[in-house]
């Protein structure tokens, strides 16, 4: 996806730096502002999930609206995101269960975003690019990017 980043920001023109590859990821639910002891909660009723490990593919590129100066530019996909729908519906349904209702209401439209940029461009077909999804892992994305915990898929 970096490469791509890389061609699809000459291609468009943007300034914007891409993400870098440590960093890319697909957001699936937005715990910001949780006390770590609700995160807790969240790591043990999370980690009873279950499903098997899926296939992802983003076929198409478009920026979303986002603040002036910075609008994400992100990969997207219909079919090829199915599996992350039904992730995201599972770990909706386990953080319902623990309290966490409006998190797991929150919209989710499945996308990966390359980077931010002052431009905006329309949606765009690309080649597919895919990926298999054998494992979810909780981000703490404040002052850098930390791994709190990974949990593997599994039926």
């Amino acid at each position: 996806m970096y490469r791509l980043a890389g061609i699809l920001k000459r291609a468009y023109q943007f300034s914007g730096k891409p993400i870098e590859p440590d960093r890319l990821h697909v957001s699936l639910v937005f715990l910001g502002g949780l006390p770590d002891h609700a995160i807790a909660t969240v790591c043990e009723a999370v980690a009873e999930t279950r499903m098997q490990p899926f296939e992802v593919s983003f076929d198409r590129s478009v920026s979303f609206l986002g603040s002036a100066g910075s609008r994400p530019f992100v990969l997207m996909g219909d079919e090829g995101a199915s599996g992350l729908m039904s992730l995201r519906q599972k770990l909706g349904a386990t953080l319902t269960r623990a309290g966490l209702r409006r998190r797991a209401n929150a919209p989710f439209t499945p996308h990966a975003t390359l980077l931010y940029d002052s431009r905006r461009v329309d949606e765009h077909p690309i080649d597919p690019i895919s990926w298999t999804v054998s494992e979810f892992v909780l981000i703490r994305s404040k002052n850098g990017h930390t791994h709190l915990a990974r949990w593997p898929l599994r039926a």
